[in-house]
């Protein structure tokens, strides 16, 4: 990215404190917001990350960025058989998400651990598979993050984010700009008590590098067979690679 957007403009803190006190703030109705926002298409999007990760048949799983669980769960349902850890740097968003869990018995298989990105609590080499589902624009470092994810994944092991990216062709680009320009913040100022946070969302997806940029960043942190995936006329992109 050009400049780092942060959601609070007029706040000293970094970047990291202010992506968690955002989502701090927003955890209790962010489930809810979310489904209506994507009209539950991201639901359809997370289930084509479980599937690329379920061929690869891991035994332990990393889920950066997990907020309150959504994938965790989805990945824990599809492969019974692995351990599934959820790292987030938000202690509201993991408090939704461990009640979700409990309520679905998972606990014994999904352990949700506050921690940073930049700074992943795990030894080298430790993980078969980690995913990062809308997660890597709001890293403070985004290299730094990368290269941590690289040390702690397996060689071979396989790497799948689901991100923002941008609609280039008509109508699609319209939509999508009417979309996150105006009825994303509308909906956050209307219905979230954090009035600040889907304006935030909305600037940080609009200016992420996507497609052919985000590979080549993937590339520089040191990564292979890198392939990025278009979905929903390329609202978000799916990105697969290995170490």
């Amino acid at each position: 990215m050009s400049k780092t957007i942060k959601p609070y403009k007029n706040s000293n803190a970094t970047k990291k404190k202010q992506v968690a006190n955002m989502f701090d703030n927003i955890s209790e109705n962010y489930d809810g917001l979310n489904r209506v926002i994507t009209f539950g298409i991201d639901v359809k999007w997370r289930k084509k990350v479980v599937e690329i990760i379920k061929n690869t048949n891991p035994s332990k799983i990393l889920d950066i960025a997990t907020g309150t669980g959504d994938l965790a769960i989805m990945e824990s349902n599809a492969i019974p058989n692995a351990k599934i850890t959820g790292l987030d740097i938000s202690a509201g968003m993991l408090e939704v998400g461990k009640e979700k869990i409990k309520n679905l018995n998972l606990s014994d298989k999904i352990e949700m651990v506050l921690g940073d990105s930049e700074n992943i609590p795990f030894e080298d080499n430790f993980f078969d598979a980690i995913t990062v589902s809308y997660g890597v624009r709001n890293f403070e470092n985004l290299d730094k993050g990368l290269q941590e994810i690289n040390r702690v994944l397996k060689p071979n092991g396989t790497f799948v984010i689901l991100e923002t990216s941008v609609p280039t062709k008509f109508p699609f680009k319209q939509g999508y700009q009417f979309h996150s320009k105006i009825i994303l913040p509308l909906v956050g100022k209307l219905f979230s008590k954090d009035k600040i946070a889907y304006s935030y969302l909305s600037e940080s997806a609009n200016s992420f590098p996507y497609g052919a940029a985000f590979n080549a960043i993937l590339k520089k942190n040191g990564f292979k067979n890198i392939k990025d995936i278009p979905v929903t006329f390329g609202v978000s992109t799916i990105y697969k690679a290995t170490k």
